[in-house]
């Protein structure tokens, strides 16, 4: 089974740039990630968008959706951005003849407490295991889209009511 993980770019992705004193989206983290966890699953990662998810407007999601409906796989991780991530993966819904699990973090991977690795670990294994579907993965938890919100007080996603 191969998966296919589409970066996006977001906090995950994020280096800090001290000349500047600002965050810019960087190379993808995942591969770093992966390597490190010895991940034995068949995978490649394309990095598709580098951008802030609250710089992605509709005709980001359309470039997602239209690149992932013209792809073989059927197994698909999505690193994003955590504040726009929930729009996204409502974009994608119609593409329910694959598992697509989007998750991010709400530190960079390149940070000691982030939760990206945690979360991209939970993606793969959830992609190979989940029925078709588009789901998001944060804070332990999978979500439905349709009824997920991003709690930026709290930090974390929610069973939306």
């Amino acid at each position: 089974m191969q998966i296919k993980i589409l970066t996006i770019g977001g906090t995950i992705d994020k280096v800090y740039y001290d000349a500047l004193s600002d965050y810019r989206i960087g190379e993808p983290a995942a591969t770093e990630l992966l390597a490190q966890a010895g991940v034995s699953c068949q995978y490649s990662i394309e990095s598709l968008l580098r951008k802030d998810s609250l710089e992605m407007d509709a005709h980001d999601r359309a470039l997602i959706r239209d690149h992932i409906e013209a792809d073989t796989c059927r197994h698909i991780v999505i690193t994003h951005g955590t504040d726009t991530m929930v729009d996204t993966a409502r974009a994608l819904q119609a593409l329910n003849d694959r598992t697509i699990v989007l998750t991010g973090a709400m530190q960079p991977a390149r940070f000691r407490d982030s939760d990206a690795a945690f979360n991209l670990g939970g993606a793969v294994a959830l992609a190979q295991t989940l029925p078709a579907g588009v789901y998001i993965f944060m804070n332990g938890r999978v979500f439905n889209p349709e009824h997920t919100i991003k709690n930026r007080a709290a930090g974390q996603f929610q069973v939306s009511t």
